[in-house]
């Protein structure tokens, strides 16, 4: 398990910039001293703006379970989102059906008979709210490009800092409140149930839910 930092690639992208796959992979072959190609499997992505837990496979066989666990839905990914507003039920299930723009690399709530439409299914659980803000945790069911930050300005209530999906109520240099908080799953080789966390940063808008994060996460351990 690793955790992202915020505005670093997962991939190398258009803009040059060193990405996170392959800084992980230079760590391992100099702190283990390997000689030759490194072997790390991606095995799923966060948006550019997003931080938090990570996991990649150091064995093709790993990544090989860990993928198929990734297609049967059977790893439980949890994320923590602060939003504008409150939305209109404290929980639920969104289902939406989104067509990425690659030119743009913005993606569009359609209707379920858009040629390109991809089905994308979350639900979230309203744990605060303060100040106009509104703490969520979010389970992904599926794994669709910018699928949180759609699904939840769609639903009415835009992630904070998201100038993309939010442009109307977020500000140009505010930091996008979206963190990748648990993976929950059974470890590819040894079977055994694993779950690794990561805590968003104690800063604004994330210090007005600060008890409330540290309850979620005791209470996930």
């Amino acid at each position: 398990m690793v955790e992202k930092p915020v505005n670093i690639p997962v991939q190398g992208d258009a803009s040059g910039d060193v990405d996170f796959f392959t800084m992980l992979k230079d760590d391992i072959k100099h702190r283990y001293q390997k000689p030759g190609n490194v072997y790390l499997g991606l095995l799923h992505r966060l948006d550019r703006p997003v931080g938090g837990a990570m996991v990649f496979a150091k064995t093709s066989k790993s990544a090989s379970r860990m993928s198929d666990m990734m297609r049967r839905q059977t790893i439980t990914r949890t994320y923590f989102a602060v939003v504008h507003g409150t939305p209109k039920e404290p929980a639920g299930i969104l289902t939406h059906y989104l067509y990425k723009d690659r030119q743009k690399n913005q993606v569009y709530s359609v209707k379920a008979n858009h040629p390109e439409a991809k089905k994308a299914i979350l639900d979230y659980e309203t744990l605060m709210t303060a100040k106009n803000f509104s703490l969520l945790k979010v389970h992904l069911h599926t794994g669709r490009s910018h699928q949180i930050r759609v699904q939840l300005a769609t639903n009415g209530t835009p992630l904070f800092g998201d100038q993309k999906y939010g442009s109307k109520l977020n500000k140009p240099g505010q930091q996008i409140s979206l963190w990748a908080t648990k993976l929950h799953f059974n470890h590819p080789v040894k079977k055994e149930p694993l779950t690794v966390h990561s805590l968003p940063p104690n800063q604004h808008p994330w210090n007005l839910f600060t008890d409330t994060i540290k309850g979620e996460h005791n209470d996930q351990k």
